[in-house]
């Protein structure tokens, strides 16, 4: 028995080591195949109750299994954190610090991706530096912060700022001209709206609009009555004007409440804009067509990505039979921007480890290769700087319709809106302000042909309230019936323009109108407080109410003219008048230098003007003024006095012709003369003055023109000037340009007014500020304006009286001067001194010609001889040829006949008769 104990023993130890030895053997080589296949955790951090964070499993869980399908020896495992159904509460309590670091502890994971708001990715980001894991995340900061590179290196963040989205959305604000919007976001405890909106007042600021209110929505999963909530909220939005509104950020859950909300309470109206984010457009592939049909016309910013590759065909159609498999109760089963970002998440691992398969790779060098990724994604360029994508996404604006949303443009960054992907050169270069080229359906009015005016219209039963200046001083502007019912609607010019243009908007405008008994400056005040709507009158445009409301177009020149006194200026020497004294003696100059050129030319040959010096001077007096009237019968012989008196008649001519014009406007214009010429002379002489009590003037006369407030009189009417001129009460009244005009064209007999020299901006009307009706009214003045609508009206109204309509002037009609006539009397004068030596150059060569004698006679004795017959007529021969029958001396010239010196004389006569017919004129020897 010892022996077969001992047997038993010894073949039991042999089993034993040989059962060991094969335990070792088995355990080394599952010990090598482990070795030999390597496995890189990853960790994501993701809501997995959402459609988005359904879409984003789905689409890492295709990269992942695609990965692993490719390599034996290498394989990535997926671990999933749900931060539950409140990421904005998640991030308060600091679930998603704990969500990461039990990834990174427990599963050892290796980089960690998700997050699709900045208020999750900043607490994981903290976590993954401390702990050296890579961050990548969905989402970016809406403002780019400059240490974020520095603060967390191990971070990667798969977007960009807001940027470029706010300008977009600004883009749309401006091209339909907004000025106002309202803000909408929804809060939380942790980051607050994410900078969006600091990044959306910087870009509406660019364009000259601003937010008019910020609504601020409680986080929903604090609401324990969500709907009662919502409608308080709203509710605060009524008492505003603008209708633009732009919803920065919210939940799924929040945005689904909003907008029922909204369209129950009218907010969806026919005038009314909605712009919805990116982050809430991509909800509009989860919304069932009800929640749809509620956001209808809204417009909404995504991020564009190309659908025509074969990597997105190829994953499109995995992604719908996995995702159709998985989630069976979802209606749409297409991949949404977060589920391709998901997936070039993937890529970016697989693509940084590649070339390290078979060696370890630190989490430094891992995320040092993660951020040098350059590659083109499902979801566009993927390319990392300062630890974001470098490039500015390309956006495309959707429109909601019915039941689903339409693609309409695309907007290109540093382009602007376009029809294409293409920045095409025929294409205005940066299209901002033209606006979308798709046709927009917009709330409510889904076949609108008219856009959105963005601003609270009125209504039947929320008319525009308009109010009427109750007291003015010329009620032909604005009259006010009957101060007791105010439901009797006033009249007047302004009256009439408003009902004109408001025919011209294209839209209806209910109205009603209200008196208001106070002055301008207080109904300039009822606009800014919106006490009303709009005023309606004789408002003029300044600086400071253009701080405060909202003017239109001018529909009436104004500045400050001065009313002054004036007088007839009539006269029984009127007819002196056209002419000045230097013009009435160059004229009589003229006139008697002609008359003795002519007289000197034709006294000793034409018959008609000899006879006694006195009738000589009578007929060349009467010969030269007849001819101002073309009167003269008198014939002239000389050509050179032919010369003479053409040129005379061009030059009565002028003169008449002028002489009737100027005379006859004299007589026909009723000119008034002034006492008082400029304001210094009032304020010198300390001289009061009247002026409108309830208009700015008063102050304008004290502030800027200096005048004493003792010195300035109120009056409230039109008529009261009168009176207060005709007491000496004052001497100048002070009125805006249009009141002048209608004074003068009803006293245009006993007053003067003064050009305007202080200009202000005219006449409008008020309404808010911003108001896009203000616009509208702006462009139907300048319609009227135009087509001659605008001067009719004012005819009506501001028809002069009867005694005025015949043209009264206070200007002075300009008087004839020497200025304006000098080169024709020069040119007069000219001519005739001209004419007259051609005459005496003509008669020496004469005598020089047929004088052949010996001259005997001194120079002096020559002088003499000529002087006497250029006075006397006499014919005077200065060298005597004794050989030649004697001529007889000419005495005189009384008659036609001749008369001689000496009894014998008549017997030579016969025979020097033949010569004597040759001298007719002077003989002078050359000398």
């Amino acid at each position: 028995m010892a022996n077969i104990d001992t047997v038993l023993i010894r073949q039991l130890v042999i089993l034993m080591l040989i059962l060991f030895s094969c335990i070792n053997i088995i355990s080394k080589g599952v010990q090598a195949k482990e070795d030999d296949h390597k496995v890189t955790n990853i960790g994501a951090v993701i809501d997995v109750t959402s459609r988005t964070g359904k879409e984003e499993i789905t689409a890492m869980e295709i990269a992942v299994q695609s990965f692993n399908n490719k390599l034996n020896n290498h394989g990535l495992s997926l671990y999933v954190q749900n931060h539950g159904k409140d990421p904005m509460l998640a991030a308060a309590a600091g679930i998603n610090s704990v969500a990461a670091e039990k990834l990174i502890k427990e599963n050892n994971v290796t980089v960690i991706i998700g997050l699709e708001t900045w208020e999750l990715v900043a607490p994981v980001a903290e976590i993954g530096t401390r702990a050296r894991v890579p961050v990548i995340s969905f989402t970016a900061p809406s403002i780019t912060l400059p240490l974020s590179a520095l603060r967390w290196p191990f971070l990667a963040q798969m977007a960009n700022n807001d940027s470029e989205q706010m300008t977009c959305i600004a883009a749309i604000i401006r091209s339909y001209g907004w000025k106002k919007v309202i803000a909408i976001y929804e809060d939380e405890t942790y980051g607050g709206d994410s900078g969006k909106l600091a990044v959306l007042i910087e870009a509406l600021q660019d364009i000259g609009s601003e937010i008019e209110h910020t609504l601020v929505l409680p986080p929903i999963s604090s609401l324990s009555n969500t709907k009662e909530v919502m409608q308080e909220e709203l509710m605060k939005l009524l008492s505003l004007e603008s209708r633009v509104f732009v919803v920065l950020k919210a939940s799924s859950v929040m945005t689904i409440h909003l907008f029922e909300e909204a369209k129950n309470m009218g907010f969806m109206g026919r005038d009314s804009a909605w712009i919805i984010t990116d982050k809430i457009t991509t909800y509009l592939d989860s919304f069932n067509t009800s929640i749809i049909s509620s956001m209808a016309g809204v417009l909404g910013i995504k991020t564009y990505y190309t659908e025509n590759s074969s990597e997105y065909e190829s994953f499109y159609g995995q992604f719908k039979q996995v995702f159709r498999k998985k989630y069976e109760d979802e209606d749409n089963f297409e991949p949404g921007i977060y589920a391709l970002k998901a997936y070039d998440a993937i890529q970016i691992i697989t693509k940084a480890m590649e070339g390290m398969i078979n060696t370890n790779i630190s989490s430094k060098q891992l995320s040092e290769k993660i951020l040098l990724s350059n590659f083109t994604g499902l979801s566009g360029e993927i390319q990392f700087e300062r630890g974001m994508l470098s490039q500015n996404p390309t956006l495309r604006i959707v429109n909601v319709v019915g039941k689903k949303y339409k693609e309409l443009d695309f907007w290109l960054p540093s382009f602007g809106f376009s029809r294409s992907l293409v920045n095409e050169e025929t294409e205005h270069d940066g299209n901002t302000a033209q606006g979308l080229y798709g046709q927009v359906s917009w709330p409510a009015d889904l076949n609108q042909v008219r856009n959105p005016k963005g601003w609270a219209m009125p209504t039947n039963a929320r008319p525009l309230i308009i109010g009427v200046p109750g007291r003015t001083s010329f009620e032909k502007f604005v009259k006010v019936k009957n101060e007791s019912n105010q439901n009797e609607e006033p009249e007047g010019y302004c009256i009439d323009l408003f009902k004109m243009a408001r025919e011209f908007l294209g839209y209806d405008l209910p109205y009603k109108f209200v008196p208001h008994f106070s002055t301008y400056d207080d109904l300039v005040r009822c606009v800014h407080n919106k006490t009303f709507d709009a005023v309606v009158g004789d408002i003029t445009i300044l600086a400071n109410r253009a701080e405060l409301v909202e003017f239109t177009q001018p529909y009436a020149e104004s500045g400050l003219s001065m009313i002054v006194p004036a007088k007839s200026e009539e006269s029984a020497w009127m007819f002196i008048k056209p002419f000045t004294w230097e013009m009435w003696m160059a004229t009589g100059a003229m006139l008697i230098y002609t008359m003795f050129i002519v007289w000197f030319l034709e006294h000793r040959s034409n018959p008609e003007f000899e006879g006694t010096w006195k009738t000589q001077i009578g007929t060349a007096m009467w010969f030269t003024c007849s001819s101002l009237f073309f009167a003269h019968r008198e014939n002239v012989q000389n050509n050179f006095t032919r010369v003479v008196v053409i040129v005379w008649l061009f030059v009565s001519l002028v003169l008449t012709s002028s002489y009737t014009a100027s005379l006859s406007s004299m007589l026909t214009v009723n000119k008034l003369k002034v006492n008082v010429t400029d304001i210094e002379f009032l304020k010198r002489n300390n001289l009061k003055v009247g002026c409108d009590g309830d208009s700015f003037v008063r102050n304008y006369l004290v502030d800027v023109l200096q005048f004493k407030s003792e010195n300035i009189k109120t009056i409230n009417s039109q008529d009261s000037y009168i009176g207060e001129f005709e007491k000496k009460h004052i001497a100048a009244a002070f009125l805006e340009l249009p009141y002048e005009k209608v004074f003068i064209n009803n006293y245009c007999k006993k007053f003067s007014a003064t050009t305007p020299t202080y200009r202000f901006g005219g006449l409008g009307f008020m309404f808010h500020k911003d108001s896009p009706i203000a616009m509208d009214f702006s462009k139907a003045i300048l319609t009227l304006s135009e087509n001659g609508k605008l001067k009719e009206l004012e005819e009506k109204w501001f028809a002069p009286s009867p005694e005025c309509s015949t043209g009264v002037t206070d200007n002075q009609t300009e008087r004839l001067r020497l200025h304006s006539f000098w080169g024709l009397y020069i040119f007069a004068g000219a001519t005739s001194t001209i004419c007259f030596f051609l005459f005496i150059i003509k008669i020496i060569k004469d005598q020089y010609r047929s004088n052949t004698s010996p001259r005997n006679n001194s120079i002096w004795s020559k002088a003499i001889r000529l002087t006497k017959f250029i006075y006397q007529g006499q014919q005077i021969n200065f060298a005597i040829d004794q050989t030649r029958p004697q001529l007889p001396e000419i005495v005189g010239r009384g008659s036609s006949r001749w008369k001689y010196s000496s009894p014998d004389a008549a017997e030579d006569h016969e025979a020097a008769s033949s010569e004597a017919a040759d001298v007719e004129m002077l003989y002078i020897p050359g000398g």
